[in-house]
C-alpha cells in the first residue's frame, strides 16, 4: 500500500503555492548566488526549493525521506532540463552523514516543523562553508487568524471523510484547522539565535493567492490526511462532494486568500 506522503507527491508537485520570489531574491541577494554555489535543500519534498534554486547554483542536493518525493523531483528536474540536481533519501538526523561537501546554503522549507530545531542548526554548523547560513522559509498562520469562508466548507467536507476512515490527522494547509505555526516559528527563531547560527534575520510577506475548484481539491489530496493512499476508494466521492460544497458556496469557482510568510535567515556571528 503506497504511504500518504508518496500517494500526494504528484499532487504536492502540482498544487502546493510557490513560495513568493520575494524570498528568492532574498537568497540571490543575501548568499550571492552566481551560479558557483553548493545548495543544500533539507526536507526538499519535491523540489519545492530545489527547481528553482537549481539555475543560480552549481550544484543543489535535495535531501528527504520519501522516495516518491524525490522520484517526482527528479522528474520535474528532466522535464526542465536541470541537470545540477542530486536527489538524496534521508532526514534532519543524516545532515551529517551525507557525506556533503561544504555547503554555501542549506534551504528548508515547512517541513522544519518536522524537524529537531535544537539539533539541526548544530549539525549544519558541521557541514556549511566559512560565510555559509540557512534560511528557513514557512507559513505563519496562528490559531483565531481570520480565514476566508471557503476554507471551512473544505474542512466540513474533510471531516466527513476524514472521522471515518483511518490515516494521520490533518497536516497544515487549505482546509485543515491550523496548527499554531507562529508559536513554532517564535520557538525557531529563539532556537537559531542560540545555535552557532546565531545572526538570525526574519523577513515577512504576504502572498495573495487564488485557486480554482480542481486546485483546491488537488491541494487536499496533497495532505497525508486527505491524501489518496488514505482516501482510497473514497478519493472519487470525495472530490465530487468537495467541488458540488466549494460551488453551492461559490460558483465563480475561483477562491482567495492571503498567505502569511516568514522567513529566517540565519548565519555565524561576525568575528
Amino acid at each position: 500500500m503506497s504511504t500518504p506522503f508518496a500517494s500526494a507527491a504528484p499532487y504536492y508537485a502540482r498544487y502546493r503555492p510557490p513560495y513568493p520570489r520575494e524570498f528568492h531574491i532574498l537568497l540571490a541577494d543575501r548568499f550571492a548566488l552566481d551560479g558557483s554555489q553548493t545548495v543544500l535543500d533539507l526536507g526538499a519534498g519535491p523540489g519545492t526549493l530545489s527547481l528553482p534554486l537549481a539555475p543560480l547554483a552549481d550544484h543543489v542536493y535535495a535531501v528527504d525521506p520519501e522516495p516518491a518525493m524525490l522520484a517526482e523531483g527528479a522528474r520535474l528536474a528532466e522535464e526542465r532540463g536541470l541537470t545540477n540536481i542530486s536527489w538524496l533519501r534521508g532526514d534532519d538526523t543524516a545532515v551529517t552523514r551525507l557525506c556533503l561537501p561544504r555547503i554555501d546554503l542549506c534551504v528548508i522549507g515547512r517541513a522544519f516543523h518536522r524537524m529537531d530545531r535544537g539539533r539541526v542548526p548544530a549539525d549544519l554548523d558541521e557541514v556549511l562553508a566559512p560565510r555559509g547560513g540557512v534560511a528557513v522559509v514557512t507559513s505563519l498562520h496562528r490559531p483565531g487568524d481570520p480565514r476566508p469562508a471557503w476554507l471551512t466548507v473544505v474542512e466540513e467536507v474533510r471531516d466527513r471523510f476524514t472521522r471515518s476512515g483511518p490515516g494521520p490527522g490533518p497536516g497544515p494547509g487549505p482546509g485543515s484547522r491550523p496548527a499554531d505555526e507562529g508559536a513554532d516559528w517564535d520557538d525557531l527563531v529563539e532556537r537559531l539565535a542560540k545555535s552557532p547560527l546565531s545572526r538570525v534575520e526574519t523577513h515577512r510577506w504576504d502572498q495573495p493567492v487564488r485557486h480554482t475548484v480542481d486546485e483546491v481539491i488537488g491541494l487536499q489530496l496533497s495532505l497525508p490526511a486527505t491524501s489518496p493512499a488514505v482516501l482510497g476508494e473514497r478519493m472519487t466521492a470525495f472530490g465530487t462532494q468537495l467541488r458540488r460544497a466549494l460551488l453551492d458556496h461559490d460558483p465563480r469557482g475561483t477562491y482567495d486568500r492571503t498567505l502569511r510568510i516568514g522567513a529566517a535567515v540565519a548565519t555565524r556571528p561576525r568575528r
